[in-house]
């Protein structure tokens, strides 16, 4: 219950600041406070220039970046450069990074490993021989060599 006062006691809060930032929102710090902007009307100006202007493709073109003066060769330009760079690098590049060989030879190891484990298991022996290097070609320091220095193990 507590939780239910608290979480209404927050949101209560919280409308209080969105209220308060909207009238700090509203406060003007312009000192010309009934300034409005009004068209000069001894100006005559053409219509239907603006209107050709505004909806003709060829002024308001923008390059793509491939051709400044050519219009259909840039968007064809666009369009390849598209095509290669998503198909060609990215599914192509993926499909070859998915299925290429085995650099580091991982399945080769792990395919070793399985045969040794079934030859030495045929053979009557432990899986990992604990003589692997024999004890006589084992070098170990002495108790004085080794002084005051910590062995873990």
């Amino acid at each position: 219950m507590s939780a239910l006062t608290r979480l209404s006691s927050l949101s209560g809060s919280v409308n209080l600041w969105r209220a308060s930032a909207l009238q700090l929102r509203r406060i003007s710090t312009s000192k010309k406070q009934q300034e409005t902007a009004t068209i000069n009307p001894t100006t005559a100006v053409d219509e239907t220039k603006i209107k050709s202007d505004i909806f003709d493709p060829e002024k308001n073109w923008v390059s793509y970046g491939f051709n400044f003066h050519d219009k259909e060769e840039d968007r064809h330009m666009m369009h390849v450069v598209t095509f290669m760079g998503v198909t060609v690098c990215l599914v192509f590049g993926g499909v070859a990074l998915a299925y290429r060989p085995d650099d580091l030879g991982r399945d080769w190891a792990q395919r070793e490993a399985y045969l040794e484990l079934r030859r030495r298991e045929k053979l009557g022996l432990p899986p990992v021989d604990p003589n692997y290097i024999p004890l006589d070609q084992i070098w170990l320091p002495t108790d004085e060599e080794l002084g005051d220095t910590e062995v873990v193990i």
